[in-house]
Parts: C-alpha cells; structure tokens; sequence
C-alpha cells in the first residue's frame, strides 16, 4: 500500500493567484509586459530597494550580476560551498574563479575572518549568503569589502522577511539576489530577482538580462551579448499574487516552527536554532536539525530512506560544492578535499532538512518529531542530535 508522503514543501495558490495569472492568459501579451513591470515595481518597495530586474533563476541572475560587475576569468570571487541554490556555480558560468572560504559554525553563513585569509590581488567581488533565511554578519562583511574595495554581493535566495540591524534581508549587498523556486516561501516554480540602489548598474543588468521586445525594431547592435534570461508574464503574475501575501505567510509558517521548538525540547541532546546576536527576525527556508558527532554521511542517508519510507520528505541540507565532482577536478584554484573547510564538512555531513510549509499542522509535526527521534535511536544507537 502506498504511503501518503509529507512533502518538504507545498506552494500556497488561492484566487489571488489563478486571478492575476488567468488575466494573463486572456490578454495578448505574455512576455515584457505590465505585470513584470508591476511586480518588479512591488518586489522593490517590499525590498527597500531602488530597483528590481526579475530574471529566469538566482543562479542566472547572479551570473547576469557579475557580469555586469565585469568579472570573468582571472578573476576571483569569495563564497561558501556550503549551500542550498548553489548560486555560487554563477562564478563558475561566468569564467572567475570561487574561492571557498569556511562558514560561521553557528550561522552556516562566509565568515567575515575566514573570508579575510582568502583575499589576493585577484579578488573582485564577497559573494555571502543568508543561510536558510539566517541573516549573514552583513556589518563585518560590508568593512571586509570596503576595506579592501571589493563588490559585496547579497545571496537572498534562501531568505525572505529576516532582518539584522534593524534591516531586512536584501538590503545589505551592493546586489542581491533571490530565488523564487521551491522550498522558497515566495514560489513561482522557477524565477528570481536582483535588487540594487545603483542607478548605473541597474541598466548594465536589465540590458544583459535579455533583449527586449522594442529591440527587435532597432537596426542598431549592442556591444554586449544579453542572456535570454528574462520572466514570463505569466511567472511575473504569479510572482505578484504571492508577494501580496508573502507577510502573512512567513506569519503562518513561524507556527509551524513554533511547533517544531515545542516537540523538540523533549528529544534528549536537542537545542532551540541558533539565532545571532545582531538578528532581530529570522524566516527558515526549512526547519533544519544538525545531527550529532556519532552520525556520519552515510547514516544520515539510511535516516532520509527510513523517513521517506514512513511518508516524510527530507532531504540532506547541503552538498558542499567543494566535494561536488566538477569542483574536486577542477585543480588547484577551485577543488578541495576534505578536511580543508573544517566547519563546512562538519555541517555538510549532518545537516537534515525536515518540511516546512503553510499547509503543515500540528499532527504532522508531532508525527515528524516523533518519527524522526525513532530513526535517529535505530540509526545511531541511542546517539543524540542538537540543532
């Protein structure tokens, strides 16, 4: 008998979207028209930013970023490879170099000291981001960047509505970037979008994001190549219906975690997710558990498979980039082994990702803790776990 299976995530639709995207469907324009330029208008003031330019991905978008910085090869970028989106592969598209810097233990986020140790004449660019909607140390990263004239580069694509001194997430990086595909608390399936305060910048993207319908009247040629990496009407439409109810879903979706805390504080080992001292709000992507120092790889898989089997979805939080085949083949510059990113291993090998979605209850939860502490004894041995 098939089991009916909590998924890791379920996108919320109602009448706002089907709605906004029916009207679409009826018109006679389905791409570069006013519903882009209406939720690019939105997504900026719900942002506190300038401007929006909505792209096909945060991958693509952040490759359109930099490119636009004019990073290419011989250059070098900062980032983690500890990651959800792997947005730091834009790097690699893009023909620069990434340098893996280790993660903040506590925060999963670059840290701003260990980033500071990979620093060279080659570096352009910090690419840091808000590791499942923890906010990045943005204070010390902006100095790091200033201090040495580095572009400070925003990776939002696992944060909506979290907020670090006072300012929300996408505010802090010379570009930022997010991701609208799922689990992203603003789902379109697929989409994304750039912000910035940089007037000149904004057109660099906007010209390289793709060619516009009034360029194809123009006998003119441009001196860059742009991407064919824009948004539909239709993602822009659905895009817009889920913003307008963004701030009550993140409201809806802290129940969910609330009940998370609840049914953890009797599993033995277990402690509250670390939130920073300079965070004011933070909005989980998923509901992420680190499992204890006795777990390795392999029995954190026979964990996700024992799950699965009895109808909960979980996936392993992170592959780090720098154990990803391309990246340990790549040479020197780019690949590295094991041991080399001490931090990152560490949660690379242990971290659970657990649903987390607006259509959870009560009774799913308990049944996904209860669950999860029977596996972690079978698996374990009777080894604790600690967030």
């Amino acid at each position: 008998m098939e089991v009916d299976v909590i998924s890791l995530f379920e996108p919320e639709c109602g009448a706002r979207e089907i709605q906004l995207v029916s009207a679409v469907l009826q018109s006679s324009q389905w791409g570069d028209g006013p519903m882009l330029a209406s939720f690019e208008q939105a997504f900026a003031g719900w942002a506190g930013r300038k401007h929006a330019v909505a792209v096909g991905s945060g991958t693509l978008g952040t490759w359109i970023a930099l490119r636009a910085l004019g990073i290419g090869p011989g250059d070098e970028v900062i980032c983690t490879s500890h990651t959800w989106h792997q947005v730091a592969q834009a790097i690699t598209l893009a023909g620069a170099t990434p340098v893996f810097a280790d993660i903040n233990y506590w925060t999963g986020s670059l840290s701003p000291e260990k980033a500071a140790l990979k620093i060279t004449p080659h570096t352009r660019a910090l690419l840091a981001g808000n590791t499942n909607g923890h906010p990045a140390a943005w204070a010390p990263l902006r100095a790091l960047a200033d201090t040495h004239g580095l572009t400070l580069i925003e990776d939002s694509t696992e944060a909506f509505g979290s907020r670090y001194r006072g300012q929300s997430v996408g505010s802090f990086g010379d570009v930022s970037v997010f991701d609208f595909s799922a689990p992203s608390a603003l789902c379109t399936g697929e989409g994304g979008m750039l912000v910035t305060d940089d007037d000149a910048l904004v057109h660099e993207l906007r010209y390289l994001r793709q060619r516009r319908l009034a360029d194809r009247a123009s006998v003119s040629v441009g001196a860059r190549v742009p991407l064919q990496a824009g948004m539909s009407e239709l993602t822009a439409a659905l895009g817009l219906a889920q913003l307008a109810g963004l701030d009550e879903r993140l409201e809806a979706r802290k129940q969910v975690v609330a009940w998370y805390h609840d049914n953890m504080q009797s599993f033995e080992g277990v402690k509250p997710p670390y939130i920073g001292e300079d965070v004011d709000e933070v909005h989980w992507m998923l509901y992420v558990v680190h499992l204890g120092k006795r777990f390795s790889g392999s029995a954190r898989a026979q964990m996700i498979d024992d799950l699965r089997a009895c109808g909960i979805e979980t996936v392993a939080y992170s592959h780090p980039l720098h154990q990803q085949y391309y990246y340990m083949n790549a040479g020197d510059a780019i690949g590295r082994q094991r041991g080399v990113l001490r931090d990152t291993d560490r949660i690379g090998d242990r971290a659970l990702a657990l649903p987390l979605h607006t259509r959870l209850d009560q009774e799913q939860v308990q049944y996904i803790i209860k669950t999860l502490k029977d596996t972690a004894t079978n698996v374990g041995a009777g080894a604790a776990i600690y967030l």
